[in-house]
């Protein structure tokens, strides 16, 4: 992923760029959200590292990092006889959109503050610093 604002305006970016922008995630985080959105069901850490082809560890780093940011949710399923297991599902893709854009709206305004604190302050400098006109 480019570093600055321009190289990313430049590059071509899919949709599946903004969970790496906006949250930072990894190739295997969106490997296993797409897992996750394709299944027909919910699904365990160990049928989630199946579908990736990854370590049951790894792909549960993964999850947690998925649950951390929103973009999945987990259930307790119970046993009949006592003790229970997770299973994991995409959270709607109009909640992850309505998130992204308030996070998106945030940063705008940051942004825009931070451009204005930049204006100010140089100038201020520029106006005490510029030599005195020469009156002709």
């Amino acid at each position: 992923m480019p570093d600055s604002m321009s190289e990313q305006l430049q590059q071509d970016m899919q949709c599946e760029g903004l969970l790496e922008c906006f949250h930072g995630l990894k190739q295997l985080d969106k490997e296993c959200f797409r897992a996750l959105v394709a299944a027909d069901e919910p699904m365990t850490v160990d049928e989630i590292a199946d579908a990736v082809d990854r370590e049951r560890s790894t792909a549960y780093r993964a999850v947690q990092r998925l649950l951390q940011t929103g973009f999945i949710q987990k259930d307790q399923v119970n046993y009949d006889q006592g003790g229970y297991y997770h299973v994991y599902f995409p959270t709607d893709p109009s909640k992850i959109a309505d998130s992204m854009q308030r996070m998106l709206n945030d940063w705008y305004a940051k942004m825009g503050q931070l451009i204005q604190e930049f204006e100010n302050k140089y100038e201020q400098q520029t106006e005490t610093t510029a030599p005195a006109e020469i009156e002709g």
